[in-house]
């Protein structure tokens, strides 16, 4: 719990940095709450992503593990299958990270 907090202060603090930096340009200020909004939603979608993506990864290596000890001889198959398991569950952090890239760089709010 207490990590998460920390993420979300980090978060905010962040977003407030960004809305200072978009407030400080002048011109083009426009006092919109949608930057660091943006900011708070990329940072929780990646700390749910990362957190539930490991969570699922632990599983899989324990099921595959647990396969493994009742029948070591497909013990190759099994490692075959956990490894593209794997590979699609770590697909799902790096989608939600390009989706808080985009977030981030592309808000056409700024």
């Amino acid at each position: 719990m207490r990590i998460v907090l920390g993420i979300l202060t980090f978060v905010l603090a962040l977003g407030e940095r960004v809305a200072f930096a978009q407030g400080a340009g002048g011109a083009g200020a426009t006092g919109s709450w949608v930057g660091p909004f943006t900011v708070v939603a990329a940072g929780i979608g990646m700390a749910l992503a990362a957190g539930l993506c490991g969570l699922g990864q632990g599983r899989a290596i324990a099921a595959a593990l647990e396969g493994i000890a009742r029948q070591p001889g497909a013990a190759a198959r099994i490692q075959t299958a956990m490894i593209i398991g794997l590979a699609l569950i770590e697909s799902l952090a790096i989608y939600t990270l390009v989706i808080a890239i985009i977030l981030l760089f592309a808000n056409p709010f700024k």
